[in-house]
Order: structure tokens, then sequence, then C-alpha cells
């Protein structure tokens, strides 16, 4: 499924996004600039500001606030990535180097931080106290999905709960914020507003679960970062936590082993050990739920180009190979 077709009922506003956030990351300070123009411009596939505008638009919007929203979102998000490259350690993202690998930690997080205020300051542009109410939630919850992940790094004794309690929080909040603010600027009912944050919500977490998935299951060359930082930063995602649930105990001490010790220099090993069980499949299958949950929130939507766009968005997060 191309991107550009899910894109196309709101081609024009996308092309908007793309301007007004090169626009607002203007500084008179020439490494913020650097910085941020080097990762905005780094590839990614801004699936949470086109799904902000799509939500817009299949919630009956005609005005232009959307786009001031969608490139808010993505600012959020940038300044997350900068600040979890360096808390992480990474040194590739999108088969490029990270921000922190090329300026340092200290450059990163204060650019994070300039983005991070950038996007309040645009916030306060918009005018619109609920938008602020439901971004600032939206930013605390993310920030408590960053601690919780933290307190299970190195935990081999994670489950699947907390596990999901993480990536509902720290990756499906931002989606469920970005949509949720299409409904609110367009005024629409509080049952047309549940309904796309609920979207948003399940699309965010199924999003999240093929990453995981993706991570023990593809050559690095198409991925977006090295195969096995997970299991190198000590993170218990749900292909390792399953694989140690029904696995060998050979395959639960090489596993836990890894998840305590970390695990890069042994991922042959580790995926070998995941690969011989259900795994991979069983994280798939997760997604693909989540991904129906998501497409079935849709229905109290009327029908337009908007709404299928996000049906069809839905099916890309559980079918994209990268």
């Amino acid at each position: 499924m191309d991107l550009s077709t899910i894109r196309q009922p709101v081609a024009e506003d996308s092309k908007a996004v793309d301007a007004l956030i090169l626009r607002r990351l203007q500084s008179d300070v020439v490494l913020i600039n650097q910085i941020g123009h080097y990762i905005v411009n780094s590839g990614g596939k801004r699936l949470r500001p086109l799904s902000v505008l799509l939500a817009a638009r299949a919630c009956g919007y005609t005005g232009e606030r959307h786009i001031d929203l969608a490139a808010i979102v993505e600012f959020i998000h940038t300044s997350t990535l900068l600040h979890d490259d360096v808390i992480d350690g990474s040194d590739l993202r999108r088969n490029r180097e990270t921000a922190n690998a090329v300026w340092g930690n200290e450059a990163s997080v204060l650019v994070g931080d300039f983005l991070y205020s950038r996007s309040f300051e645009m916030m306060v542009d918009v005018g619109s106290m609920r938008v602020m109410e439901v971004l600032a939630h939206a930013t605390n919850r993310i920030a408590e999905g960053e601690v919780l992940q933290l307190l299970n790094e190195r935990d081999a004794d994670t489950d699947e709960k907390r596990y999901m309690e993480v990536i509902e929080r720290k990756t499906a909040t931002l989606f469920e914020a970005g949509v949720r603010l299409g409904a609110v600027i367009s005024e629409s009912s509080p049952e047309i507003e549940a309904a796309v944050s609920g979207y948003g919500l399940n699309l965010g977490i199924a999003f999240q679960l093929v990453d995981d998935a993706l991570d023990y299951s593809l050559d690095n060359t198409e991925l977006d970062k090295n195969v096995g930082d997970d299991l190198e930063e000590g993170k218990p995602t749900l292909p390792v936590i399953r694989a140690m649930e029904v696995g060998t105990p050979e395959h639960r001490t090489l596993l836990r082993d890894a998840i305590e010790n970390g695990g890069r220099d042994r991922i042959a090993d580790v995926s070998k050990a995941i690969a011989s069980t259900d795994a991979i499949a069983y994280t798939a299958q997760l997604a693909r739920s989540y991904a129906e949950r998501a497409k079935s929130a849709l229905d109290p939507l009327p029908d337009s180009d908007a709404k299928h766009a996000l049906a069809m968005m839905a099916d890309f997060a559980v079918t994209r190979m990268h």
C-alpha cells in the first residue's frame, strides 16, 4: 500500500504542513536550524500529522487550523525522538546518524526542548483552550510512558500487560490526541470525538506492535534503527516476552540473560530463539486486531474519501515493511 494514495484527499494540506514546519523551525541560533532541519527532513513517514489532517476532513472541517495542529503534533513527535535517542544512546535512525551522534547529547536535548516549546507557542496561536487541554494531557502521558519504559528496562519479568501500558502511553497517545483534535476543531459531537479518539489509540498501538515485530524479523537495511537496539537497551518488547513465555527452558535462559545484560552481540541467537516460537506471528496478529478495532471505530463517521484514507492508514500500519 502506497502512502501517496492515503495522502491524496489531503495532498494540498500536507504541502501546507511541510511549509509551516519549515517556517516555524526558523531560529536566529544557527545550531537549532541545523539540527531541526536535519531531523525533520530525515525521511520520516509523517503519519501523525497526516492522521490529524485526515481526521479533521473526515469530521467535516473546512478551515485551516488543522494545518497548525498537524505541524504541532509533528514537532512534539520530533522532540521526543531527539530525547529518546539520547536516552537510548542510539546512533542510527532511518538509516542516518542520529542528531546526538552528529552534534552530541547536549545539543540534541536542547534542540528537542526548543521544538517542544515551539509547539506550545503554536498551540497558543490556535487560540483554543480545548486544544491546549488535549495536547497538555497527551504530552504528560507520553512522559509517563517514557518513565514506565525506563522502569521495565533490564527487567526480564516484564509481562505483556506492562509492555502494553508503555506503548499505549508512549506511542499511541500522540496518535489519539492528534486525531481527537480533528474532531475538536470541527466541533463534532461527543460520539464522533470518541470515535476518532478510539481510532487513533488503536492505530498507535498497532503501529508500535509492528515496529517491535520488525526489530526481530528483518535485515537492518530495511529498518529505521539498528537491529537489536531494543535488546541492547534491555527493553523487553512483545516478541521477546512472548518467546520467553512459550519457548524452551534454554530459550528462556538466553532471552532473560540478553534482557538483563544486553544482547546485540547475540542478536542472531536471540532472533533464532524468537523465530522458533510463534512470537512474531503472535505480535503481528495482535497488531492486526488493533488495526481492525481502529477501522471499526470509524463507523459513526459519515462516508468520505478522508474516512476511507484513515481506514487505509490502519491497514498500512500493519502491512508496512519498515
